[in-house]
Parts: structure tokens; sequence; C-alpha cells
């Protein structure tokens, strides 16, 4: 009777193992799921943050739901501040990183920078700071490069598109060098844009989405049941 006791017990701690097994392989693989989603953090200014348009009109908001339309379980987190600068995107950009763990990164910031004057080399080593620091997260990051009128002088203008071209060579990141082609300098910009010329109107997020578009594509992966 003894010895099928001790039987008994030592059957019921191998089931018991078995089963505390099973329970720890499946929150590993329930972890890896998550750990390995991709999630695309945009963080830019009030051209992201549907500044003057309706909620859920905008670009980023465009761009979630061409993702669910390709069913590439895709989540996007749009962390952008109308007002923004790059130093402003630089310090918050740590804890974003942190809470929101994005497999890729959007960095739509510098427009702000150049319409209050900031310093060239303070905007290009904060782009050149973000793009490293979401890299070193283990993101992929896209640049979107902005432009700045003519009225700003030759020099100025020159350089801070280039900015955007030397972050992207020095980081091996992507770059949309023009975010508002076809929207600042197409042949209907005046149309596309609020009274303020400065902020697009709805209708123009389209565009830009699809300026994004090709691009961002080529970072993610496949879709569901693509080739």
């Amino acid at each position: 009777m003894s010895g099928r006791l001790k039987a008994a017990a030592s059957h019921s701690r191998r089931t018991w193992i078995r089963h505390c097994s099973l329970i720890l392989l499946g929150c590993a693989a329930s972890g890896l799921g998550a750990s390995t989603a991709t999630t695309i953090l945009v963080v830019g200014d009030s051209l992201s943050a549907e500044y003057g348009i309706p909620r859920g009109s905008g670009w980023v908001a465009l761009l979630q739901q061409r993702l669910d339309q390709e069913r590439r379980g895709v989540r996007v987190v749009n962390a952008s501040i109308s007002g923004d600068t790059t130093a402003g995107g630089r310090s918050r950009l740590a804890a974003l990183l942190q809470q929101h763990k994005p497999t890729h990164v959007i960095i739509e910031l510098g427009g702000n920078d150049a319409l209050r004057g900031l310093p060239m080399a303070s905007t290009r080593d904060n782009l050149l700071a973000m793009t490293r620091a979401a890299q070193a997260a283990g993101a992929q990051v896209l640049l979107l490069g902005m432009q700045v009128p003519p009225n700003y002088g030759k020099a100025y203008t020159d350089a801070f598109a280039a900015a955007f071209v030397e972050v992207a060579q020095v980081t091996q990141a992507a770059l949309v060098p023009f975010f508002l082609k076809g929207v600042a300098d197409g042949p209907k910009a005046q149309e596309l844009f609020q009274a303020d010329r400065i902020h697009p109107k709805e209708t123009a997020h389209p565009l830009m989405l699809d300026n994004v578009w090709p691009t961002l594509r080529r970072l993610l992966p496949k879709a569901s049941g693509s080739g």
C-alpha cells in the first residue's frame, strides 16, 4: 500500500510539473508575440496632430485605416503635438519608447524650428539624437523631410533640407525627402492649405500619406496572405 501511495504521489508531482511547464511555455509564447507585434510610433507636430481638421481625418489616422484594410496587424500610435519642435520631440522620446516599445518610429519634426528661427545645427543634432535613440531601442526609423519657402534665403533653405538627408545618411535611416511634396509645391497649393497657409486641409492628407506610404511599406512585414 505504501509503495502504491508513493507511486501515485510521484505521478502527481510529474503531472503538476508538466502542467506548470505548459503554462510557462504559453506565457513565454504570449510574451514573444507581444514583443514582436508591429507598432508604429509617430512623433510629429501639427501636420500629424490633425490641427484644424476633423478628428480621424489626418494622414496618421488614414495610415491606420490602410494598414487595417491590408490586414497587417499593425498598431499606429500618434504621439504628435501641435507646435512641437525637434527639441520637444527629443525631450519626450525616451518615455514614448519605453511606454509603447515601437518597432518603427516616424519622425515628423523640424517645421516649427524653422518658423521660430532656431539654429540649424540644433535642429540637425536633435534629429540625429532622436534617430539614434529610436534605433538603439530596436526600432526602424523613417524621417519625414521638410522644406522651407524661398523667402528664408537660399543658404538656410538648402541647409534645412540637407539636414534631413545628412541624418538619414549617417544613421542609415529611411527618408521621405519632402513630406509635403505635391501639396506645398503643387499647382493647387493654395487650395490645399487652411487660411493660415501653414496647415494643410483635410483634402491634402491623403496626398501626404501617399508620400509616406511607399517608403514605409518597404520597412514593414509583408501583409497577411501576400506572397
